[in-house]
């Protein structure tokens, strides 16, 4: 595309770490971070220290590594301060500060409204003599899975690091609870696993809309309202007739129960991920398994319907998800130290290294987002027309002016940058949620 070809253009270079400091003067989400007593971190730059702590556990460098291409400070010291300033509540804290950051701009309202979230997982590899560590069926390596919530603007909401044997669709739910930025999505998209009947119907029971990627039609099955419904041209979807009925009766006898569960998970006194556990091996003769699977046949029969017969549906599904794919690419390629795998056994440690990575990875999302706006200013400048439509099709997922390797300098972290501008001047109202942002090749 022209435009993108111009605003690439127009980008300039810039170092991972001098990236990383910028935005933590702009957000100082690095104030999230300090010993677990609250007082003071008694460190001589604290500035500092966090903002290269923050490089080097988000690149996956490793503190002694790490510690052979940065002057002015130790392994020790870079271990020291990850493991007593950091904790994983803070990590959620700061990523916090930073999407409720990225929100503000307009050059975001390109790409969404933060209404719709995208959740999926990508592979870590992990030593295997650990306790999360298990090894992938699907990628044939041990490891475990970066799970991740990606907002329609692109930058993730919530991170999980969960076993590779896992039942991926029961995080779906959690990482949206946990979520406390000011992007609350009532709308999920996920890959097949979303397509489970329990979650269909917590998702339902809380307030969310479920629209997960749909595939293999073949051998999923539609239920009918009553014995005696039938259908001109779709009856075959639906099995034999009087085959497949909702039980209403069971509906109804729970629903009670049904909504007492929600609220104890909306509350936080019972987890979802335990819960769509127990449901996914729960007996058949369970009531409360049973009724959750009624609730989940419905809805999931009123989104196959709707999937068929909506084609910007279906292309709003799939952008969403292309761009959760592209986040995990674009999460890879910043974490390329010690060839991307994880060193630590801790579960602890595992899941602050992929909190880590997503700090550092949405603080880039962030960087990048403004430096596409001043691009669009400058042809504003020179007299382009820049379309709402067009900047929609830009992705911030931008790496070509960015250096990842060789001597990093710390000059940059004394370098205190101008305020940055979040308003740009276009008509991003003409934008509905039909439109199609975000196809990703």
């Amino acid at each position: 595309m022209k435009l993108e070809q111009a605003i690439k253009s127009r980008l300039p270079e810039r170092s991972l770490l001098g990236i990383l400091a910028r935005t933590a003067y702009w957000i100082e989400w690095w104030r999230r971070f300090g010993p677990a007593s609250g007082h003071d971190p008694k460190l001589k730059d604290p500035f500092g220290r966090y903002v290269i702590t923050t490089f080097v556990n988000g690149t996956n460098m490793g503190p002694y590594d790490a510690a052979r291409h940065i002057n002015g400070v130790s392994g020790h010291e870079l271990s020291a301060t990850a493991n007593r300033h950091f904790s994983i509540a803070k990590l959620n804290q700061a990523i916090t500060d930073v999407v409720n950051a990225h929100a503000q701009l307009d050059m975001a309202r390109a790409w969404g409204d933060g209404t719709a979230v995208a959740a999926d997982g990508t592979h870590m590899d992990t030593y295997l003599n650990n306790l999360v560590a298990e090894t992938s069926v699907r990628y044939g390596r041990p490891g475990g899975i970066a799970y991740h919530h990606i907002a329609d603007t692109y930058i993730a909401l919530f991170t999980h690091f969960i076993p590779c044997g896992v039942w991926e669709a029961v995080y779906i739910i959690e990482g949206l609870l946990k979520n406390e930025s000011e992007l609350q999505p009532t709308t999920i998209h996920a890959d097949t696993q979303g397509q489970s009947f329990p979650v269909f119907s917590l998702a339902h029971l809380l307030g969310f809309e479920l629209m997960p990627r749909i595939r293999n039609w073949k051998d999923l099955v539609f239920f009918r309202p009553t014995k005696q419904t039938s259908y001109v041209h779709i009856d075959a979807l639906f099995g034999e007739a009087g085959r497949n009925v909702i039980d209403w009766d069971l509906i109804e006898s729970h629903f009670k129960d049904l909504m007492r569960v929600a609220l104890s998970v909306r509350a936080g006194k019972v987890s979802s991920v335990l819960l769509l556990r127990r449901l996914r091996s729960g007996s058949r003769k369970n009531a409360h398994y049973t009724a959750f699977r009624e609730v989940g046949r419905v809805i999931r029969t009123i989104q196959l319907l709707r999937y068929l017969t909506d084609p910007q549906m279906r292309r709003r599904v799939t952008a969403a998800t292309n761009k959760v794919e592209a986040y995990n690419g674009f999460s890879e390629w910043v974490r390329f130290g010690n060839r991307g795998v994880i060193t630590d056994n801790d579960p602890v440690e595992q899941e602050k290294a992929v909190k880590f990575n997503a700090l550092l990875t949405n603080c880039l999302i962030f960087h990048n987002t403004l430096d596409i706006a001043e691009a669009v200013r400058e042809l504003q400048a020179e007299g382009w027309k820049v379309e709402p439509e067009d900047l929609a099709e830009v992705s911030p997922y931008l790496t070509e002016k960015i250096m990842r390797f060789g001597e990093y300098s710390t000059h940059e972290l004394d370098l205190a940058p101008e305020a940055y501008e979040p308003r740009l001047d276009v008509d991003f109202t003409r934008l509905g949620p039909d439109t199609d942002s975000g196809l990703l090749s």
